[in-house]
């Protein structure tokens, strides 16, 4: 299912309006001309607009718009000259005017995802990571809020993402963005991965979409309630997340905070382990995002649990991130008195500082958005932004506008 914008001639519109609908797509504005388009698209957020290749539909300026916010954009034309006309924006998504529904249909649900900032004549590049697990001690260190806004920096820099909740003792992640989590996702996907049965029409179905104007991703929500954690089984989990992992560009998973083995030791060996969900989804990533508090007390749970994620991860896939860093809780020099506690007690070298930004966490919790919607501006949201671009995703561009990349034919042709 996509959202529709559409921008056609009214006999055309009349002829595909319910065949796509039929399709099972959304239809979210019907505009006249391209600047009508351009205005609605930060409102109206459509994944597809279906225009004409004429020129009062059909500008360069709705081709730089939807390319900033990962819009595709199909046009038809109803000769050689709206053709032509196409061509020479660099729009190669052309049909026929008279084209039915059966062959617009591949370019709306289709298209090669490639990631964003592989630049346009480079073909494809593989990213740093494609699963990334974030974890931290109990306390409550900030695992989901720093799993939600890596994954709406992810997508905002034009990957398609997954944000996975397998925290076997209860999800959060679906009420920090305001979704329903009355079926959990991520378990509706273990039990059809444990009976082969999760294809991509499975994942499109059990998947929540959070929307928003050029960062959307879906969401595999967690547990409803501690009580049902046999469901991640381990075996089911790998093969959930290797399904995810192959629907979409990037997976970032939040997972439970519990690393104890003792569970193992029980004379039954086929029981089902309470905590084989994040070992899974540890084993499964590229890259582990350790998170601690930066205080005395969320400082030594970290350095206790680092030990145990050792045996479990490769030190040089682990990434130490110390969150809520400020002076009322460490003193003077900060982030000086982290480092020194860390590269002492066990011997990390570098580690990604979080500054304490509670206005910021607040917004989101409070409209249930992410970071870069509810707070762009404050220094959290900068910070795990920087991470995202130069440990996660491949090329950092900064002095570039990141788009998506839809359209590789386009982009091709276009460069």
């Amino acid at each position: 299912m996509a959202r529709l914008a559409l921008a056609l001639d009214p006999a055309t519109e009349d002829r595909l309006l319910s065949d796509a609908v039929e399709h099972g797509h959304v239809i979210v504005a019907r505009l006249v001309g391209w600047r009508d388009v351009v205005e609605s698209l930060d409102v109206i957020a459509p994944e597809v607009v279906l225009v004409g290749a004429r020129r009062d539909t059909l500008s360069a300026e709705l081709l730089a718009g939807c390319d900033e916010r990962g819009i595709r954009l199909v046009a038809l034309s109803a000769g050689d000259a709206e053709r032509a006309h196409a061509a020479q924006l660099g729009l190669h998504e052309v049909l026929d005017h008279s084209a039915g529904w059966a062959e617009i249909e591949p370019l709306v649900r289709g298209g090669i995802p490639l990631p964003s900032r592989v630049g346009e004549a480079t073909p494809q590049v593989s990213l740093a990571a494609s699963l990334v697990a974030v974890w931290g001690p109990a306390g409550a260190p900030g695992r989901t809020t720093i799993a939600v806004n890596l994954a709406a920096e992810i997508a905002a820099a034009g990957h398609t993402v997954a944000l996975v909740d397998a925290d076997p003792y209860g999800g959060t992640i679906a009420p920090s963005l305001g979704l329903l989590d009355e079926a959990p996702g991520f378990a509706s996907a273990c039990r059809l991965a444990g009976g082969d049965a999760l294809d991509r029409a499975e994942l499109e179905r059990i998947a929540q979409r959070y929307s928003a104007p050029r960062a959307s991703f879906d969401v595999f929500t967690g547990l409803v309630g501690p009580s049902r954690w046999p469901e991640l089984s381990g075996d089911r989990v790998t093969a959930a997340l290797e399904a995810i992992r192959r629907w979409v560009e990037v997976v970032v998973v939040d997972t439970g905070f519990s690393l104890e083995r003792d569970e193992e030791l029980t004379s039954d060996q086929f029981a089902p382990r309470r905590n084989a969900a994040t070992f899974a989804a540890l084993t499964a990533a590229d890259r582990v995002v350790a998170v601690g508090l930066a205080d005395p007390v969320g400082l030594s749970r970290l350095l206790r649990g680092h030990g145990e994620l050792v045996d479990i991860v490769e030190p040089e896939r682990i990434d130490i991130m110390a969150n809520r860093v400020r002076t009322s809780a460490l003193g003077i020099d900060a982030h000086g008195q982290v480092r020194q506690t860390l590269r002492r007690f066990a011997g990390i070298g570098d580690a990604t500082m979080l500054p304490h930004d509670g206005k910021a966490a607040d917004a989101a919790i409070l409209t249930a958005r992410t970071l870069r919607d509810a707070a762009p501006r404050s220094p959290l949201r900068a910070a795990l932004r920087d991470y995202a671009l130069e440990r996660l995703l491949p090329i950092r561009e900064p002095a570039r506008r990141r788009r998506f990349a839809f359209a590789p034919m386009r982009r091709a042709a276009a460069s």
